[in-house]
């Protein structure tokens, strides 16, 4: 899922990091790149911490709905991609058909692009962002 957050830098200060769309989620660093690397365990932290106190998942939402919230005023903003699937709860095996076609499109693009770690994964993800659901 990709969630909008917003960098913001005091003279003398470290980047830091708010995801608007999960209160309470900060990060910081010492380069831009640091910060939204460590936005990473924060939302898994954050996430995790969710899971155990039995709370819904956060949805992201655009960068747009936050743009005029005067917390965020000079600060830049940057997509972070974070993979909820793990929050989800216990993985249940199932079958599915495809076509032989689409499941070997599947399978290549599984190949090529790091983000999914197998077939079930593309498919997670693809089921996520089509229903658009609060995970």
């Amino acid at each position: 899922m990709k969630f909008p957050v917003v960098l913001h830098k005091d003279i003398d200060s470290d980047y830091g990091v708010t995801v608007p769309d999960v209160p309470g989620c900060f990060s910081a660093g010492v380069t831009a790149a640091q910060a939204l690397d460590n936005v990473q365990e924060a939302l898994a932290l954050h996430f995790e911490g969710l899971v155990a106190d039995d709370e819904p998942l956060p949805q992201a939402q655009e960068i747009d709905v936050h743009v005029a919230n005067p917390d965020f005023a000079g600060g830049i903003w940057a997509v972070v991609d974070f993979d909820v699937t793990p929050y989800l709860g216990k993985a249940v095996r199932f079958n599915a058909t495809l076509p032989e076609n689409l499941l070997q499109r599947i399978d290549e693009k599984v190949k090529r692009d790091s983000r999914y770690a197998s077939r079930s994964g593309f498919l997670a993800s693809a089921a996520l962002r089509e229903l658009s659901i609060a995970y």
